[in-house]
């Protein structure tokens, strides 16, 4: 328990102390007149003590009852700790307990830096304010002009900095705890089709692009995994990849092989027989090189050296531009993947676990449009199982059986029937 103690007087006075001129029957200490007299002090849940001054006593003591009831119910925290800038709390803490590569604490540090600490750097992670929390996040679209996905971004960032210091007991609640996060602008991808592929397949300028697209399209692998991708790394006799390294480029270090960015990203994929005969062929024409910084990897440029994303993200327009195709970014080819997924029936869990999203959320995201046009085939297949023999829409065989689904027009046949 907690106790009061009296600054401006001597707890313990000496035989012969003079009488305190203002206080009688009690011994002036040097701290007289300085400052506020009365100090509560207690011990914080592991056993640090922990002071505050106030000017009363009865201010002092309700401290001390505050304090010790706050340690009962475990919602105690300390007094000093909110004293913290955003800025420290943000380098010193945050950051350290992430478990991220390099590459993204750089971003992390950038929208720190760009962001976070011209605002509120200096400023007591306890001192910003739920309202202060929303003006911040639309500085970011009028003051900072980011657009599309990155304003939702960069607030989830900073909003993990607060939620961490509630976790600490730094603060009570984060002042973005009932803001809501700006919306995600994305605009619906619109995948190339098979047949924009294969245009883009034959129009290619080279056998290392060809191969690449195509393979980008069969794969769905990000720019930096294919770029990447050693020849040990695939299974030619099960056809599977395993995807478990990227080939990244960063300013200062220039071009190396790093992890991927999340646990999720590193999986296995299955590989259509097409992928299998496409990599099968390529590597016996070109095999991989021994020595050198290309050593053992599927697609390197001419002179055995590591393909940078700018020389593939050229090589791609350039192909565009010859096939007449719309200008694509290689990203575009993943989404192809993810749409030939979604069409063919693949559930979400499914698509995230083959693109390697870190949740199913985010596939959601991406491809909630891709995922609702697919409803129009679960209404077949509801149709196809309950038509009668005769009606329209029917089959000889039920799906189950092995019987074909009927087209969505059918099943409008058999809603003019009913209203007929």
């Amino acid at each position: 328990m907690g106790y009061v103690a009296d600054r401006w007087h001597k707890s313990r006075p000496k035989l012969g102390d003079p009488e305190c001129g203002e206080h009688k029957g009690l011994v002036a200490s040097k701290a007289h007149g300085k400052g506020k007299r009365w100090q509560a002090r207690y011990d914080d849940p592991n056993g640090n003590e922990v002071t505050s001054l106030w000017r009363t006593k009865t201010e002092a003591e309700a401290e001390i009852v505050k304090q010790e009831s706050a340690k009962q119910t475990g919602s105690w925290l300390d007094p000093k700790a909110g004293r913290v800038t955003v800025k420290q709390f943000a380098y010193d803490t945050w950051l350290p307990s992430l478990n991220i590569i390099g590459r993204t604490q750089t971003e992390y540090e950038g929208v720190l830096r760009r962001y976070v600490v011209p605002e509120w750097g200096n400023r007591e992670i306890r001192s910003i304010k739920p309202s202060e929390a929303g003006a911040w996040q639309k500085l970011l679209v009028t003051k900072y002009k980011l657009k599309g996905t990155y304003p939702n971004r960069v607030s989830r960032y900073v909003r993990g900095i607060f939620r961490l210091a509630v976790i600490d007991r730094v603060i009570h609640v984060s002042p973005f705890e009932r803001i809501p996060a700006p919306t995600a602008d994305e605009r619906a991808t619109q995948p190339p089709d098979v047949a924009e592929v294969r245009q883009l397949i034959a129009a290619a300028y080279d056998d290392r692009w060809k191969a690449m697209i195509e393979l980008n399209a069969l794969t769905g692998l990000r720019s930096g995994e294919i770029r990447g991708l050693r020849l040990d790394r695939i299974d030619f006799l099960r056809r599977t990849m395993l995807v478990n390294q990227q080939l990244v480029y960063e300013k200062g270090d220039g071009l190396y092989f790093d992890e991927l960015k999340t646990g999720a990203g590193l999986r296995t994929l299955p590989l259509s027989q097409r992928a299998v005969d496409l990599l099968a062929a390529y590597v016996h024409k070109y095999p991989p090189r021994e020595g050198g910084p290309g050593e053992g990897l599927v697609f390197v440029m001419a002179d055995g050296g590591l393909i940078g994303e700018s020389t593939l993200d050229y090589a791609l327009k350039s192909t565009c531009k010859k096939a007449k195709a719309p200008k694509r970014h290689w990203h575009e080819l993943r989404h192809h993947y993810a749409s030939v997924l979604i069409a063919g029936g693949e559930n979400p869990k499914v698509v995230q676990k083959r693109l390697g999203h870190k949740d199913v959320m985010t596939t959601l995201r991406t491809y909630a449009h891709l995922f609702a046009e697919a409803e129009e085939q679960t209404r077949d297949v509801l149709d196809a199982a309950w038509a009668e023999p005769g009606e329209t829409g029917s089959t000889e065989e039920s799906p189950r059986q092995g019987g074909r689904i009927p087209e969505s027009r059918r099943s409008q046949g058999v809603l003019k029937q009913v209203s007929g």
